[in-house]
């Protein structure tokens, strides 16, 4: 199959592919999503200093749920356009795109025009293109790699996501006091013009025809929907979806909280921004230190385990301890265990996905995928911040109706409701990934699903 013959292949003049090119396209990776981070970062700083204590929760959630509700919502149509054309080229127009909003925010912070609706515009512009990345990108790694290798490559594109998460914080910090924002948005676009660059180097070779990708077949509408009747009809890859489904809802009511309620709870504006960028470099580090062990170890022989036990940690150890924190030192040990956790989980999840799916329809299936699991956070990123400014904050004031209750686990003050906000999630987060294993579809998906590469691989799964 496509998937196995082209781990071995020689350079060819359209660039290299296996393991080599793929190595080229994940360091260009790893740079662009440097600046990324560092942009998203400065911007951050910049949003607390403009919005009012009363709106700052409000506004976070805002911008959130702007960067990335028309990603959800363009998944499924990205997904038939990566189907239908060259991975490599939809890559490298996504990327570039994704980066035109960069350059808009640069214009207007240096004609002194840049306002917080802005942000939400360019943030919107930027994750509709970003839309395209995430199937071209997971379908091209499937096309690229061996089966054997889907653990290990998600590990190492983990490693992109988090040791840009280590530097970008003290990076971006350091920019910003001594050049300002215009210098760390310039790096950002530098970044992403060297990502393009790199894509140009490989070869992503095209996937054979399946049986499946030849019922998929037709106008661009119905290969966009053809994502949903894939998974619908395969009850343990829809079961695994539901339960990202509802963790992803239920924690995106404390993540986006991350940022205004460490800087609430230290008080100081110019400590807490040292302490901010300190948590998420540890953040980054766990991540690193998870990519890296998942890079080695391919990842638990049951993967399914690993993504539901690994629910189960994270929220206990990392979403709960954050809530009861009050310290940098607890802060940092539950974002270092949070995300030594989490690429373990997306990595199990997306072997499974590129193992059990043809990869003529990834792009489709993959976008549905994505939007099944990631539709709910946009109405929770709207939720989040006016349910933090009008209910937990002021319920978690000294003498507020919350305090009696819980004041002495987390204290009162600022941002004592989003720490209360973190400890609810992280119980109910739990709860959800205990009750998927009980779930006999989902709990034995890989037995059940035949890899896309056995003989039986066009059957549905009809034993569920």
């Amino acid at each position: 199959m496509g998937s196995q013959s082209t781990e071995t292949a020689s350079p060819t003049k359209t660039g290299k592919t296996g393991m080599t090119g793929f190595t080229i396209v994940w360091i260009g990776q790893m740079l662009s999503l440097l600046g990324t981070n560092m942009t998203g970062f400065a911007l951050a700083i910049w949003i607390y200093e403009v919005t009012a204590e009363s709106f700052r929760a409000t506004a976070f959630s805002l911008v959130a749920f702007f960067g990335f509700a028309p990603l959800i919502l363009v998944s499924p149509i990205a997904g038939a356009i990566v189907d239908r054309y060259d991975r490599k080229k939809v890559m490298m127009l996504a990327d570039l795109a994704a980066g035109l909003p960069t350059i808009a925010v640069l214009l207007l912070y240096t004609t002194g025009n840049l306002q917080l609706w802005h942000i939400f515009v360019t943030g919107a512009c930027s994750s509709s293109f970003q839309a395209f990345h995430f199937p071209a990108y997971s379908a091209a790694v499937t096309m690229m790699v061996r089966k054997e290798n889907y653990g290990r490559a998600s590990g190492m594109l983990a490693t992109a996501q988090f040791v840009s998460g280590i530097f970008a914080p003290i990076a971006g910090a350091l920019i910003l006091t001594v050049a300002g924002l215009p210098a760390v948005l310039m790096i950002d676009i530098t970044t992403f013009v060297v990502a393009v660059s790199m894509l140009l180097l490989v070869h992503i070779p095209r996937p054979p025809m399946t049986e499946a990708g030849r019922k998929g077949i037709g106008n661009i509408w119905k290969e966009s929907f053809y994502g949903f009747r894939y998974i619908y009809e395969r009850r343990s890859l829809l079961g695994l979806q539901l339960t990202f489904f509802c963790v992803n809802f239920i924690a995106t009511f404390s993540n986006v909280l991350l940022v205004p309620m460490i800087l609430s709870r230290v008080g100081d504006y110019q400590t807490g921004q040292i302490i901010l960028g300190s948590v998420l470099s540890v953040m980054g580090i766990g991540g690193v230190a998870g990519s890296i062990v998942m890079s080695v170890w391919g990842g638990p022989r049951r993967r399914v385990n690993g993504i539901l036990f690994g629910m189960v940690l994270l929220s206990l150890t990392g979403v709960l301890l954050m809530g009861l924190g009050r310290e940098f030192y607890v802060w940092a040990i539950a974002s270092f265990l949070a995300m030594f956790l989490l690429p373990i989980i997306q990595s199990c999840s997306q072997a499974i996905w590129q193992a059990k799916v043809a990869p003529d329809v990834q792009g489709r299936v993959f976008a549905t995928r994505l939007l099944i699991a990631q539709i709910s956070s946009p109405v929770a990123m709207l939720m989040a911040g006016p349910l933090a400014d009008s209910v937990f904050e002021p319920g978690m004031k000294s003498g507020g109706n919350l305090s009696p209750v819980f004041g002495w686990l987390i204290g009162t003050g600022p941002g004592a409701g989003m720490a209360l906000m973190f400890l609810i999630t992280g119980i109910v987060c739990a709860f959800i990934g205990l009750g998927a294993y009980a779930v006999r579809v989902v709990r034995n998906a890989e037995d059940i699903l035949p890899d896309h590469d056995a003989k039986e691989a066009t059957a549905l799964e009809n034993s569920a």
